[in-house]
């Protein structure tokens, strides 16, 4: 898993959400929504790829307060299966899905502090499976006491190969929700939803749950 992309996203999130409280307070015919979470393999993947983290974040339209539609991009990256990189005889690599999709979305409560609701809908994904070997790679640093530039040892990756398919897929999940105050519509989400790409030669199949801001 790469953390460093994990952190700075876990950061944009926290700086979002502070953002929200003032955002909210104007109509809710329109949504947003962002969040991060775990993402697990499941069906034919779990045994090629490893638990790893996810990234959304989109908006929409409610037509009426138990329905809308929402469209959203995501991010989820896993790492491969020691089995994968045994059979490939590479030290390391990881799966990378980015996806657009537009999802029809159906509130049971959505009008009360406490929420419920189902998503689900298709669009476009990204799959990428990259190999990778651990490197080191020579960067320039700067030293403002003395005034001088040195070269520094850093650690990097090697790209050994890498295979990307563009596929169709479906989703569908749901989650609840928390408004956060009585008069606001931010409300605190937590979310779990299947996604079913169409790769090849085998299905791609991954459950994120995720948690999150929505408003």
């Amino acid at each position: 898993m790469n953390h460093k992309i994990m952190q700075s996203a876990l950061a944009c999130l926290a700086g979002v959400a502070l953002a929200l409280p003032a955002a909210a307070q104007g109509t809710n015919h329109f949504t947003f929504n962002i969040g991060g979470g775990f993402t697990e393999p499941v069906q034919n993947t779990d045994s090629r790829a490893n638990t790893g983290f996810n990234i959304t974040a989109g908006g929409g339209v409610n037509f009426t307060p138990n329905f809308g539609l929402v469209g959203e991009f995501g991010f989820n990256d896993m790492d491969l299966s020691n089995r994968v990189l045994a059979t490939a005889g590479v030290p390391a690599g990881t799966a990378r899905i980015y996806s657009v999709t537009l999802n029809p979305i159906i509130h049971f409560n959505p009008h009360g502090r406490f929420d419920a609701y189902l998503i689900g809908g298709g669009g476009f994904y990204r799959r990428t499976i990259e190999f990778t070997q651990p490197t080191i790679a020579t960067a320039t640093a700067f030293d403002p006491f003395y005034g001088v530039f040195f070269p520094v040892a850093v650690p990097a990756n090697t790209v050994l190969g890498s295979f990307t398919q563009n596929k169709g897929g479906l989703n569908g999940g749901g989650g609840v929700e928390v408004r956060v105050k009585g008069d606001s519509n931010l409300k605190v989400f937590a979310e779990a939803r299947y996604h079913y790409l169409f790769t090849t030669p085998r299905r791609t199949q991954i459950l994120p749950v995720t948690f999150g801001f929505r408003w």
